[in-house]
């Protein structure tokens, strides 16, 4: 596994980690074209920030290796026509994307201290609409304790949307569709997007209805 970061953040001794230093010119694609020297499995780029890394990375996954790398998007359908914007060629992202795991991160309820509370009717339905999610008969609140220094939340948890791309959805991209066409394809594979995931952590009492739609889109 040979990695190419800015910055390195963590050391991981079974790694071959890179750090990016533009003072002598290793940017992300630069980095690239070092570690396919070395006849690497799997590489990991930190992130695709223009069309040199996106070009290099593809160019990477054409020839046999398995890449791994980070896009800043809204939700998994968009890191797709992300990659279209920065220069890569529709049938080349069709080609060499396995599938795309788009992640928010949302405040966990404090245990301690958190209280049952009235569902608003109208923010559930703006989160939960074309859905099959059963109401909650009620939702928790932040209240705030000791325990938490008086903030109503302890931790953060993920919330995630897995996109893998069938054949179908393959042959959209490649026909250069465009996000909206790619979102409707992903659910009806059944892909539930990340305001899906974060209704379910608030189903389950794990967050609030107010921090889900905080940090999530509502496509």
């Amino acid at each position: 596994v040979c990695t190419i970061e800015d910055p390195i953040e963590m050391l991981e001794p079974s790694f071959n980690q890179m750090q990016v230093n533009n003072g002598i010119d290793l940017g992300f694609a630069d980095g690239v074209r070092a570690l396919m020297r070395q006849d690497p499995d799997i590489i990991m780029v930190g992130e695709i920030r223009d069309q040199d890394t996106a070009n290099m990375a593809i160019q990477a996954a054409l020839t046999g290796h398995l890449v791994l790398s980070t896009l800043h998007t809204n939700d998994a359908p968009s890191s797709l026509t992300r990659l279209h914007d920065l220069g890569v060629q529709p049938f080349l992202t069709a080609a060499t994307i396995l599938g795309v795991l788009a992640q928010r991160l949302v405040r966990k309820l404090c245990p301690h201290c958190k209280q049952e509370s009235f569902l608003n009717e109208q923010e559930w339905q703006h989160l939960a609409t074309d859905y099959p999610l059963p109401r909650p008969e009620f939702v928790f609140k932040a209240v705030g304790c000791e325990e938490c220094r008086h903030t109503g939340y302890k931790g953060r948890i993920g919330i995630y949307e897995f996109m893998p791309l069938s054949l179908t959805t393959k042959q959209l991209i490649g026909a250069d569709a465009n996000l909206n066409q790619l979102r409707q394809q992903a659910k009806k594979e059944g892909v539930e997007p990340l305001r899906i995931a974060g209704a379910r952590k608030i189903l389950e009492g794990v967050t609030t209805l107010e921090e889900v739609l905080r940090v999530v889109p509502l496509n």
